[in-house]
């Protein structure tokens, strides 16, 4: 599984696109799913539907949507680069954003569904004690859906690593810039030749997702043993 510098660079800039995708991701994951679970409002479908678009559209079609919203001559990007000075079309920072679009639906509905398996009785049992929302969330509702995060968190670390359409279509496939390991792998294949460090970097991503996916279960074990314990 020997890789060469070219390699090496795109499987670092993915593991480093998926981290801050995954980071920034969940906190707002979970704050939709808790909203979908817990709430209802107007609007309500409609944001379920917006939250799930990208997993029925084209990922090159997300990705051009990208481009037109977060590009430099688009409404959402001029005005980021204007006022902090923040570039993402055709960097690495809009290959974050891609990931974490492309990843975010598959969070929410881990959590969503982790949360509307709680009893709300348990809540509503808690607040009745005198404890404030924020409290009931974060002494109740969390440590019972943790696994329920992590479990989005671990699918949406991987889609992020798997990603390729809306990136490409996003932030194109520049070599150590933008390139993406999926991405360096579609250009190997195109190579005479190239098929070894294609097949090494397959590699390397079966063992990152796998790593990840014991991870995942290694926590959620510890967790529940706490709740369990608690």
């Amino acid at each position: 599984m020997t890789l060469d510098a070219a390699s090496w660079d795109a499987l670092t800039l993915s593991l480093w696109v998926s981290v801050w995708a995954t980071v920034l991701a969940v906190p707002l994951a979970l704050w939709i799913a808790w909203l979908l679970a817990r709430r209802d409002f107007w609007g309500k479908s409609a944001l379920n539907a917006l939250v799930h678009l990208p997993l029925v559209l084209p990922p090159v079609v997300t990705g051009y949507l990208l481009l037109l919203s977060f590009g430099r001559t688009g409404p959402i990007g001029r005005l980021l680069e204007q006022t902090f000075g923040l570039v993402l079309s055709f960097r690495w920072t809009g290959a974050v954003l891609a990931a974490l679009v492309m990843g975010f639906p598959l969070m929410v509905r881990a959590m969503r569904l982790a949360i509307e398996a709680v009893d709300p009785r348990l809540e509503d049992a808690a607040a009745t004690l005198g404890a404030p929302r924020w409290a009931v969330f974060a002494r109740v509702t969390l440590p019972l859906i943790a696994p329920g995060v992590l479990a989005g968190a671990v699918m949406g670390f991987a889609k992020a690593m798997g990603e390729f359409g809306a990136t490409i279509t996003f932030v194109a496939n520049i070599p150590g810039q933008t390139q993406t390991l999926p991405s360096a792998i579609y250009t190997f294949l195109q190579i005479p030749g190239g098929e070894a460090q294609a097949i090494a970097l397959v590699l390397w991503a079966c063992v990152v997702a796998l790593g990840a996916v014991v991870m995942s279960e290694w926590l959620a074990r510890r967790v529940a043993r706490r709740i369990a314990g608690s």
